[in-house]
């Protein structure tokens, strides 16, 4: 379980979390690649009104992705 909480900026497309701001970049509806400094670590997918992490390596956790998901599409409605 994460301790700290996610914030979203919808007019910039970040999500902060734990200190990091982290970019965020569609793909398509409720699918988004999250970025760290220019670098893909992995997705956010809404499914069945739940968000979903998913990494791409080992730069952050399925946890952590999905916490950043949820607070982003709680943003965007």
């Amino acid at each position: 379980m994460t301790s700290a909480a996610a914030v979203a900026d919808v007019s910039s497309k970040t999500v902060t979390f734990a200190g990091v701001t982290y970019n965020i970049q569609d793909l398509g509806d409720d699918s988004y690649t999250v970025l760290l400094k220019g670098i893909p670590v992995g997705r956010i997918v809404l499914s069945f009104g739940a968000a979903h992490g998913v990494p791409e390596g080992d730069a952050i956790s399925e946890d952590d992705l999905t916490a950043i998901g949820e607070a982003w599409f709680a943003a965007v409605g």
